[in-house]
C-alpha cells in the first residue's frame, strides 16, 4: 500500500471543530461534496456561487448530539467527521479525508480514534453507488479490535448500512 513505510511517522489527531472552525469544515465539505457527486444518482450541481452548500452544517453547533471534527495528520488539515448521537447509537454522517491522504490508512486511524472516543454502538451508511466507500468502510470496522459487523439495508435510505458496537 502507498505509504506504508511512512506511516509510522505520521501522526493522526481527531478535534472537536468547534463554531469558530465553521468556516474551516464548510470549506472541507465542499471538496468532499465535489468528491461525492460522482456517486450520486441524481445530478448534483452547484449553485450561482459555484458551491454545493451542505445544508446541515449550522445543525451541528445547534442541535444536541451532533459534534463536528477535523482530522489532523502531522498538525495539517486532513479531512473531517461529523457524528450525530442518537439514544440508539452513534451515525457517522460524514467522513472525509483528502485525496493526498488516501491510500495511507489515514482514514482507518482517525475512524478508530473516533470509535474510541465514542464508544457504543455505531451505525454507517454509503451510497449505493459509492462501493469505494463501501469497500473502506468494511474493512475499517473489520480492522477495528476484530469487531463484527452486521451489513444490511435499511428501508430509507438507498444503500448499505453497517451496524456494530464498540463494547461486547
Amino acid at each position: 500500500m502507498p505509504g506504508d513505510s511512512n506511516q509510522h511517522l505520521e501522526t493522526v489527531e481527531i478535534e472537536r471543530a468547534g463554531y469558530e472552525r465553521k468556516s474551516t469544515l464548510r470549506n472541507l465539505v465542499e471538496l468532499y461534496l465535489y468528491d461525492l457527486s460522482v456517486f450520486e444518482e441524481e445530478e448534483s450541481d452547484v449553485n450561482e456561487c459555484g458551491l454545493y452548500e451542505y445544508e446541515y452544517l449550522d445543525h451541528y453547533w445547534t442541535e444536541p448530539g451532533r459534534e463536528a471534527f477535523l482530522i489532523r495528520v502531522n498538525g495539517k488539515l486532513a479531512g473531517f467527521a461529523l457524528v450525530l448521537t442518537t439514544p440508539e447509537h452513534h451515525s457517522m454522517e460524514e467522513f472525509f479525508v483528502m485525496r493526498r491522504y488516501r491510500g495511507r490508512r489515514i482514514g482507518q486511524r482517525a475512524a478508530h480514534q473516533l470509535f474510541d472516543l465514542l464508544p457504543g454502538r455505531w451505525r454507517i451508511a454509503e451510497m449505493r453507488l459509492d462501493t469505494p466507500a463501501q469497500n473502506f468502510w468494511r474493512k475499517v470496522i473489520s480492522r477495528y479490535h476484530q469487531v463484527r459487523f452486521v451489513e444490511g439495508i435499511d428501508p430509507t435510505w438507498a444503500g448499505p448500512v453497517q451496524e456494530f458496537s464498540t463494547r461486547d
